[in-house]
């Protein structure tokens, strides 16, 4: 047997009286905020996986090139 409305209308009120109003549309905003948050993150990680897979290697610089310093005046 599950609990009765009168007992679940109880337990709001108690829920209301101990946190009061502002208190429970600050937490549900809060909650609402990292809901958006979760799914923005997701789709930054999408995002970044098609870039990653868009994106075409470089080729690197060669030897001769990198281990040849620049060549100062003198003054």
């Amino acid at each position: 047997m599950g609990p009765s409305w009168w007992q679940i209308a109880i337990v709001v009120l108690l829920f209301v009286l101990l946190f009061g109003r502002g208190k429970i549309s600050d937490l549900m905003g809060d909650v609402a905020k990292g809901i958006k948050s979760f799914k923005s993150g997701l789709a930054d990680d999408e995002k970044d996986e098609a870039d990653a897979k868009a994106i075409p290697h470089e080729t690197p610089v060669s030897s001769a090139k990198a281990q040849e310093p620049e060549k100062q005046k003198s003054s």
